[in-house]
């Protein structure tokens, strides 16, 4: 009788253990970001949406000009915010944690290139 209660307990505990792992792996479908973005104008704020709109899973990008802040909302299951600023890096933005390549950065239109520290 013992064995079998402590089975019993066994199999419940490794059910609830297992649930809960499940449940931390869950990606949001919906998660909401904002990030800082250096551009100028108008034309940039067109080219980095666009370039965040590039990315699998990104449902939302609205860049401010005069605020320089890129506001998004992903699924988590198909990309992380790490693959927006690499996409935003790729046409010459700088984005708070991933800096444009200098050839990149020189593509831009000579009013799009914003100081660089």
């Amino acid at each position: 009788m013992k064995n079998i209660v402590k089975n019993i307990v066994a199999v419940t505990l490794m059910t609830f253990i297992g649930l809960t792992a499940q449940a931390q792996d869950k990606k949001n479908k919906n998660a909401k970001y904002t990030t800082e973005v250096n551009g100028n104008c108008e034309q940039c704020q067109k080219r980095i949406q666009k370039a965040a709109y590039s990315v699998p899973g990104v449902k939302t990008a609205t860049w401010d000009v005069g605020t320089h802040q890129l506001s998004v909302v992903i699924n988590e299951e198909k990309c992380s915010m790490n693959d927006v600023k690499k996409a935003i890096a790729k046409v010459g933005h700088d984005t708070d944690s991933i800096k444009a390549t200098k050839e990149d950065y020189d593509k831009l239109h000579t009013c799009c290139q914003y100081d660089r520290l």
